[in-house]
């Protein structure tokens, strides 16, 4: 999508104005296009005045939560662009997500449907829901954080970069996880000591059941873990490539790991400790956030209104 940066009003029809709202577009998403940037203005001008604005680099999403006018912040991107949003924003005002990125696990997860344009239409009816966020050592997270096998995973899928700004797919996921096993001797070691005490080889945590999605299942490694509530985690000590497998079938069914031999959890949390025996990569709304030896996750109760 040309000219990033680019600012315009789309007014909605009538006599009356709508909710004053900024619409932050990330370009360069997977599913985003001018094309389809004009047809979500069309359908949120329904409900909205808007002022669209398009993000320029990493980080930019951020910076414009914070300067963006208006009654409402409206995101059009994947789940990286709507987590930059959400460290951006204060509170005081609703944020709205439109999925354009390939999985954008946030909008799903919220219940919005995969198409930009169905999921303005139904955007403009949405009501304000208070939700907490997570935080990994100061930095806040929608959905989902992991140190371990997931970080592991992302941190490859990106080495192998972006073709036409979308990150590889499912498919490309599933042989570097595969590959991360095998290279580990098809048992992963205990490196983390969890809250000073239980040993794992990975943790996960999540603010919401949904932790992302394969194709058109839900993972879901920690299926008590909501929205309003604190986060959750689930982690598994010395699995084996068997253990690891049945840990996926679990979650794509919707029961969680932490019930498989090895594996321990928490619920409804306010604070949670991860130290590292060595530097690891972690992520967090699947993006990665460099190397850590220790990371405290956090609850922020009742952090934001969503949209929703």
């Amino acid at each position: 999508m040309a000219n990033p940066g680019v600012c315009h009003r789309f007014l909605r029809s009538g006599e009356n104005p709508g909710v004053r709202a900024t619409l932050i577009v990330n370009p360069y998403a997977s599913s985003v296009s001018e094309e389809r940037v004009r047809d979500v203005e069309r359908r949120l001008a329904a409900g909205y005045e808007l002022e669209t604005i398009l993000t320029e680099r990493r980080g930019h999403a951020t910076e414009l939560a914070r300067a963006a006018d208006g009654d409402a912040i409206l995101v059009f991107g994947g789940d990286g662009v709507a987590n930059e949003v959400l460290n951006g924003v204060d509170g005081s005002r609703p944020v709205g997500f439109l999925p354009g990125g390939g999985t954008s696990v946030l909008a799903r997860a919220l219940g919005f449907p995969r198409d930009p344009v169905a999921a303005a239409e139904r955007l403009v009816q949405a009501q304000p829901r208070r939700i907490s966020l997570g935080r990994a050592n100061g930095r806040r997270f929608a959905f989902a954080a992991g140190i371990g096998l997931d970080s592991h995973a992302v941190r490859r899928v990106d080495a192998l970069g972006r073709k036409g700004g979308s990150r590889p797919g499912d498919l490309t996921f599933a042989r570097v996880i595969v590959g991360i096993v095998a290279s580990n001797g098809w048992r992963l070691p205990d490196v983390l000591t969890v809250n000073g005490a239980d040993r794992a080889a990975l943790v996960v945590v999540s603010n919401d059941a949904v932790f992302t999605y394969a194709g058109s299942i839900a993972m879901r490694f920690c299926p008590a873990a909501r929205f309003e509530l604190g986060i959750d985690y689930a982690s598994l000590a010395g699995p084996g490539a068997m253990r690891i497998l049945r840990g996926f079938v679990r979650a794509a069914l919707g029961r969680g790991i932490d019930g498989l031999r090895g594996g321990a959890g928490g619920h409804d949390l306010d604070r949670l400790e991860v130290r590292c025996d060595r530097p690891s990569p972690l992520q967090t709304d699947g993006e990665d956030l460099g190397d850590v030896e220790e990371v405290t996750f956090e609850c922020e109760r009742g952090a934001v209104s969503v949209l929703a």
